[in-house]
Order: C-alpha cells, then sequence, then structure tokens
C-alpha cells in the first residue's frame, strides 16, 4: 500500500513537471513574421450609387431628359475594359500578404491568452463600374497599400501544439481611383486614405524547438471605406444628366461599404527571453 501511494505521488510530481515544463512552451515575448495569399470575397452585386441633388442620400436615379435612366446598361464587379458591357470586366487582383509581429502570451495550464501587434502588406485591389447609354465606363478602384493591427488571441495547447482564435482592431492605408472614357464632364474625388475596421482569424501553432514556432492562420479583414466620393459636373450642357437635377451636379459612391477580405498565411515566430 505504502508502495503504491508512493508510485502514485511520483506519477503525480511527474505530471506536475510536464505542466510546468509544457507551459513554458507558449508562454513569453515573440518576434516573427508571416507569407500568404490574400483574397477577396465574390462582389459581382455590387454598384455604384448616385446622388443627384446633394442632398447626402445615395440611391438617386440619373436621367436623361427623355426621361429615362442613363445607366440602365448596367455595372460590374470589376474595372471595365470599355465602354459598353459587351466589352466586359477583369477580375478584382487578390495579392501576395507579407508581415512582421511582435507579441506576448500567457500561458496556464494547457491555456493559452496573449496580445500581438502586426503590420502587413499586400497589393488587393477591388473595383466596381458603370455604364451608361452614351456609351460611357465609369470605374471606382481601391487598393490596399499597409494594413497595421492589434489582436487579442486565446488558445488551448495540446503537447507542442497551440490551436487558437485571434481578433481585434485595424488600420490601413487605401489608395482610391477614379477613371472614365466621358469626356464631356469634369470629375472631382474626395477621398480618405485612412481607413479602420477589424480582424478575425483562427490558427495553429507548433513549437519546432523551445523557442522557434511555426504555424498556419487564417484571418478575415473587414475596412470601413465609406469616405470615397466622386462628383460629375460641368462644363456641359444644362441637359446633361449629371447636372440636370443640380447644376453643381452628381455624386458617386460606391455601394458596398465594407473593404472585406480573407488571408490565409504561413507564420514562423523565435521565443524571446528565459
Amino acid at each position: 500500500m505504502t508502495k503504491l501511494l508512493a508510485t502514485t505521488a511520483a506519477i503525480a510530481a511527474l505530471i506536475g513537471l510536464s505542466a510546468t515544463a509544457q507551459a513554458q512552451e507558449f508562454n513569453g515575448p515573440y518576434v516573427g513574421g508571416h507569407v500568404g495569399y490574400a483574397f477577396q470575397p465574390d462582389d459581382d452585386s455590387e454598384t455604384i450609387l448616385f446622388d443627384t441633388n446633394l442632398d447626402g442620400t445615395y440611391g438617386d436615379t440619373v436621367n436623361t431628359t427623355a426621361p429615362a435612366n442613363a445607366f440602365s446598361p448596367g455595372f460590374c464587379g470589376g474595372r471595365a475594359n470599355g465602354p459598353t458591357p459587351a466589352d466586359g470586366c477583369s477580375d478584382d487582383e487578390d495579392a501576395a500578404d507579407i508581415g512582421l509581429r511582435a507579441g506576448y502570451d500567457w500561458q496556464w495550464g494547457n491555456w493559452v491568452f496573449g496580445g500581438l501587434g502586426e503590420v502587413s502588406f499586400s497589393e488587393i485591389d477591388d473595383s466596381v463600374s458603370a455604364f451608361s447609354t452614351t456609351p460611357a465606363r465609369y470605374t471606382m478602384t481601391r487598393e490596399l497599400n499597409w494594413i497595421a493591427a492589434a489582436r487579442l488571441r486565446g488558445g488551448f495547447a495540446l503537447s507542442n501544439m497551440l490551436f487558437y482564435g485571434t481578433g481585434g482592431l485595424a488600420w490601413a492605408d487605401v489608395d482610391h481611383s477614379f477613371s472614365t472614357s466621358n469626356g464631356v464632364n469634369t470629375f472631382t474625388e474626395t477621398s480618405d486614405d485612412q481607413v479602420m475596421g477589424y480582424q478575425l482569424g483562427l490558427g495553429a501553432e507548433w513549437a519546432l524547438t523551445d523557442r522557434w514556432r511555426l504555424g498556419g492562420e487564417y484571418i478575415y479583414t473587414n475596412l470601413d471605406d465609406d469616405d470615397y466620393t466622386v462628383r460629375a459636373s460641368g462644363p456641359a450642357p444644362a441637359t446633361n444628366p449629371f447636372i440636370l437635377v443640380n447644376p453643381a451636379g452628381t455624386d458617386f459612391q460606391r455601394s458596398e461599404e465594407e473593404f472585406d477580405f480573407n488571408s490565409v498565411r504561413l507564420t514562423l515566430t523565435y521565443r524571446l527571453g528565459g
């Protein structure tokens, strides 16, 4: 009986030591980076909205003097190849996703909680086009330059593997541009290239050694991009559809205010400290 109790106590002690050792695998500060690919969801239903009386409310119909809808040819979720829908549209461009990160983890038994800061770079772009009866094309494009994020993460460690969820705030620099085949009107752009949003994701890390961790990660990014507008104004004849309601012109805005995309990444980090 004494031997049994002693053996049980020894096993319990070994389990405790093992848990303590494991607690160090995903505990402490780290630095690293990621490489991956960013891609966008299908946005074929996106359109361009119009504010013809400049009251700040979008959804007006741009009419000709007939009257008839000047944009009856429709829209496409991409960059127009020509002035008519028959010319087609180019798909939005996905791109590589490369970044650097630093963070800190705390581990209690198998549970791991922490936070990280990250800066990543990608040239993913997203366009939408409209076609008028003129015929003419009108294309609004946004392209990501860089994105910074501050996220929390929490997960569960099993042996040398960590499975986690993550989420937090994101700040990004986005370039906006407008192009058209309309040579009659004047077009003025207004935008704020600094946008904010959030990120959510899932990931797993494998402790290769006491310090090196190799992982895989999925991140969903959603940015609130609703400040970019284009105004179509004169000089043009008074019968021009863009100045028919208000002589000052007509404002354009994208129907989809959210610039969202997905990233699949391979991560590599190095744990600092003792």
